[in-house]
């Protein structure tokens, strides 16, 4: 049977649209949906982004009856690209490609690019599963069936790997490396969440410097990256973000997360009581290595790895025994070459990918 694509139109179809998710994710207890308020941000415009991007979500129907879900977003900061985010779909559909690109070449005949997967910004979320469905992913990382790979064939992938180790290494590395790392004019300091609007300035301007060349960037304002962390107020701590200073210049930055989604169960988000929980007894075993900038002027100061060991003394004070780090572009030599030897260093071995995940690219 052929599939219709409907522009979402009111509230019942907004329902139909996050329900969706609850139809797909039945038989997969290790998905988790502690991003859906994000969605919902974007979805119904209520976030700064929409003012520089257009948001417009699609239900996917087959005999009339809801079977997917996409959002079709174009960011005027980046023009070139169309991107189908919040992809959700049953298994056995045939054409779900075909009438994407049909209702993305009607709607935005200028661009010449579409990217399945990338949902507005690289801030929110991204990809597609490509390895270890038997397990739950860390907070930010996606989750999604096996069989969403087949619908993408043919198109191009761009590949995506997260590491995951015991945090042990670690901190013998931090304690040898401790004198070192007190030479110079380098320092590392925690973020003030009492001057969080202040703190995100800081993290805005370094990561559009040091990002603006990473594959799907955009740039960001301080006004949207508020609006991210203070969604997350209560259950962020200044040792989350890590700015490190030279000569009092901030010249680098490192965001880490525990990893909320072993607070929640399949299909429960993040709410209050997760929150508490965390703040009252943290359960939670895993950190996620999030983000790491420096300048590039300034890599060969320490500023790197005195980033790493700052987190790494902030995770053996909480007692988290993992961590998993990612997503990283398998093309980004660099970054793949830094992260290799690093673990190398501190494990004494070779480390390979836990997960892998993908992009998908398409001409319009």
């Amino acid at each position: 049977m052929s599939l219709t694509v409907e522009a979402v139109s009111g509230r019942l179809d907004r329902r139909r649209f996050y329900g969706v998710v609850g139809q797909v994710y039945r038989p997969y207890p290790c998905h988790r949906v502690t991003e859906g308020e994000i969605v919902r941000w974007l979805v119904e415009g209520r976030s700064l982004f929409c003012r520089h991007a257009t948001v417009t979500p699609f239900l996917l129907k087959r005999e009339g009856a809801v079977v997917g879900r996409f959002a079709l977003i174009h960011d005027r900061r980046l023009p070139d690209c169309v991107q189908v985010a919040f992809f959700e779909a049953l298994p056995g559909l045939d054409g779900v490609v075909d009438a994407i690109l049909h209702e993305a070449r009607a709607s935005h005949r200028s661009c010449p690019k579409i990217v399945f997967g990338l949902n507005g910004h690289l801030n929110y979320g991204c990809g597609y599963l490509v390895s270890r469905f038997d397990a739950v992913p860390v907070v930010g990382l996606p989750y999604t069936p096996p069989y969403y790979l087949a619908y993408f064939r043919g198109l191009k992938t761009r590949e995506m790997v997260s590491y995951r180790f015991a945090s042990e290494p670690f901190f013998r590395l931090r304690r040898a490396m401790e004198d070192r790392l007190r030479r110079g004019g380098l320092r590392t300091r925690l973020m003030d969440m009492h001057s969080l609007a202040r703190e995100v300035e800081v993290y805005t301007r370094l990561n559009n410097l040091c990002f603006r060349n990473h594959p799907y960037w955009s740039h960001r304002t301080a006004a949207e990256d508020y609006e991210l962390f203070h969604g997350y107020r209560r259950s962020l701590r200044n040792e989350n973000l890590i700015f490190a200073e030279l000569d009092g210049e901030p010249v680098g930055f490192l965001l880490w997360y525990p990893d909320f989604n072993e607070l929640v169960g399949p299909g429960r988000e993040l709410g209050r009581a997760a929150a508490l929980r965390y703040r009252l007894r943290n359960p939670i075993r895993t950190a996620r290595l999030t983000e790491i900038a420096v300048r590039s002027d300034c890599r060969s100061a320490w500023a790197v790895a005195a980033l790493k060991m700052r987190m790494a003394e902030s995770l053996e004070e909480r007692g988290y025994p993992f961590t998993e780090g990612g997503f990283i572009f398998t093309d980004n030599t660099p970054c793949m070459r830094s992260i290799i030897a690093y673990l190398r260093r501190a494990t004494g071995g070779e480390v390979q990918p836990y997960r892998r995940y993908c992009l998908f690219e398409g001409r319009l």
